[in-house]
């Protein structure tokens, strides 16, 4: 319930920041304000200063700003100067108005990502043991070779000694052998093939159960133990995951190992949007090493900005995969419950991830209300680009319309959100007890 609260309340935060945005542009075109509302339907509180009233609402799960001269139907039921309406703005200006508020959402969840690249970050890693080496490079290297350091610098782990190969032009690598000590140089132009071919010693012990997906409704945890998929032994991750995502069938059986517990669970495969193709179940690897890294401020912007950039992008494609799709929307959407549980996990790792948690969520905002759906940003984006393009606006008929729709919609995905998160709760909930 804390967390669920704790979510609600970071949700009106950037709610705030994004209205603020809408707020502050149309200020600074002269637009009238009326209302300023965090929240939907009737107030929990409200005050009026400067003609403008500002109310917390009954409903978190969005906000808006009430311009004068919005409502076409009202015009010239006040006495409201012709400068100050919205509607007599230049359609620019209505489109950087709409465009304010998911721009304010930008800066906000780029701003959390630069201060939580700032504060301590802790990256998981492998033991840099070999599993497998690949192609040529298996003449050099054999299972169980420990690799010891690269340009004389010591590995931590896998994960770093490939961060510390792609950071060198050539590479002299050590690595141990039944207490031997070998070693290879390895020139520029083949980094990137000993890079794809060495595979790092992974059990088949879960290292992470992501929210919302099969495994986690199927009510497995992080330090479960896979034993057979399918009624086949696995004794490593690249055999376990061969096994479930190849299965011919739409759900794996699996045989786990939890303290000293043996139990057996059937998995849903779900499609994997964020590819063209694949199945998985919502698990990661088990990392035992831990090192702690400190971003400087220059690092941090740079790192911030990628990664924002990357996060946008990855979700846009995901989105149009969901429309390629659409029945995958149930397993996809989440609502404030899912979130809530999420956020629950992502404070468990620390302060910087639950910092990036709420980054992501301001991004995904902006993301979402770009979208040219008729009362989102994007729909009114796309509403002034028509205007700007054929010289005059669509019919009002024809807008109110589309808002309908676009209202009638938005509270169906609504709905549909807290189905998704209850449904999925209610199976982990009898796996689980």
């Amino acid at each position: 319930m804390i967390s669920f609260l704790l979510m609600i309340l970071a949700l009106g935060v950037m709610i705030t920041i994004h209205e603020t945005g809408h707020f502050l542009v149309a200020r600074a075109f002269g637009v009238g304000i009326e209302k300023f509302s965090i929240g939907f339907g009737a107030p929990i509180a409200q005050f009026e200063r400067g003609g403008i009233k500002y109310r917390i609402s009954w409903i978190p799960l969005g906000g808006y700003v009430k311009m004068k001269g919005e409502d076409l139907a009202m015009q010239g039921e006040d006495d409201t100067p012709p400068q100050e309406l919205f509607s007599n703005k230049a359609w620019w200006q209505r489109a950087l108005i709409a465009f304010s508020g998911p721009f304010a959402n930008l800066l906000l969840g780029l701003l959390l990502f630069i201060v939580a690249l700032l504060l301590p970050q802790s990256f998981d890693d492998l033991p840099p043991v070999i599993h497998e080496a690949e192609g040529k490079w298996a003449a050099f290297f054999e299972p169980g070779d420990s690799l010891i350091t690269v340009n004389e610098e010591a590995v931590s782990g896998f994960n770093a000694f490939l961060i510390s190969l792609a950071h060198t032009d050539s590479a002299r690598i050590s690595y141990a052998r039944a207490g031997e000590i070998l070693q290879i140089q390895v020139a520029k132009a083949e980094k990137d093939s000993l890079m794809q071919s060495l595979k790092p010693v992974v059990s088949t012990k879960i290292g992470e159960v992501f929210s919302g997906m099969p495994a986690w409704r199927a009510g497995l945890k992080p330090g479960d133990i896979v034993l057979q998929v399918d009624s086949v032994a696995v004794n490593n991750w690249y055999d376990m995951r061969s096994r479930i995502l190849d299965s011919p069938a739409d759900e794996v059986k699996l045989l786990l190992k939890r303290d000293d517990e043996i139990f057996s669970r059937e998995i849903k495969l779900e499609e994997n949007i964020g590819f063209e193709q694949g199945r998985m179940i919502g698990i990661g690897q088990y990392m035992p090493l831990t090192e702690t890294v400190v971003y400087n401020l220059p690092e941090a912007i740079r790192l911030g900005a990628y990664s924002s950039g990357n996060f946008i992008i990855m979700n846009y494609r995901g989105l149009f995969q969901l429309l390629k799709r659409p029945a995958q929307l149930k397993n996809s959407l989440g609502g404030p419950i899912l979130m809530a549980s999420m956020s629950t996990e992502m404070g468990r790792k620390g302060i910087s991830t639950l910092v990036l948690f709420f980054g992501s969520i301001s991004l995904i905002l902006m993301v979402m209300n770009l979208l040219p759906i008729p009362i989102l940003d994007g729909g009114h984006i796309m509403f002034c680009f028509i205007e700007g393009i054929f010289g005059r606006p669509l019919p009002l008929k024809i807008q109110a319309m589309l808002q309908r729709i676009g209202f009638a919609l938005l509270i169906t995905l609504m709905i549909f959100a807290f189905y998704a998160d209850l449904s999925k709760l209610f199976y982990r909930f009898v796996y689980t007890r």
